[in-house]
């Protein structure tokens, strides 16, 4: 008996032994999940900071880009109110050169009229002097003052622009 008891102090401790073993198999397995858990959780940590430094830094660069058109958007809506006093100021101008030729172009008119009229009235004065024998007409100056502006009476008076600045 001494030897069975032997033998089951032997197996039992056999098995203590390997119960023993599986425990420790079981909480190397335990503790090997557990650092894979850590190491994956702090991998993970990692890749959202990463991500969340990669999504700031395109916020920065936005915003900064942001800044940069707003600042254009200024400069060009600036470009454009000068752009525009301009146009009006030329606008107004133009207008006030249009009427001003209109208005010279009128007084040309009726100066050229006038001319016209004087010429045709000496050109008469002259052939019905010539007809009677009469020259007095054409070659006194106080009834025909512009006889002696000689060959200019017929042209046309014309007006630069430049000769009359207001």
């Amino acid at each position: 008996m001494a030897s069975s008891s032997r033998n089951s102090n032997s197996s039992s401790g056999t098995t203590a032994a390997a119960a023993a073993q599986i425990q420790n198999s079981s909480s190397e397995d335990e503790l090997l999940q557990i650092q894979r858990k850590r190491k994956r959780m702090e991998s993970n940590r990692e890749s959202a900071k990463r991500s969340r430094m990669r999504k700031q830094q395109h916020l920065d660069e936005l915003t900064a880009e942001v800044g940069r058109l707003r600042k254009g958007n200024d400069q060009i809506n600036t470009s454009i109110a000068i752009t525009t006093h301009h146009l009006l100021a030329l606008e107004a101008e133009n207008s006030i050169l249009r009427a001003q030729a209109l208005e010279l172009s009128q007084r040309l008119q009726s100066l050229n009229d006038i001319l016209e009229y004087i010429n045709a009235t000496n050109l008469g004065a002259c052939e019905i002097g010539e007809l009677a024998g009469v020259r007095t007409a054409s070659h006194d100056h106080f009834l025909n003052p512009f006889s002696s502006l000689g060959h200019h009476v017929n042209q046309p008076i014309i007006a630069a622009s430049e000769a009359f600045q207001y």
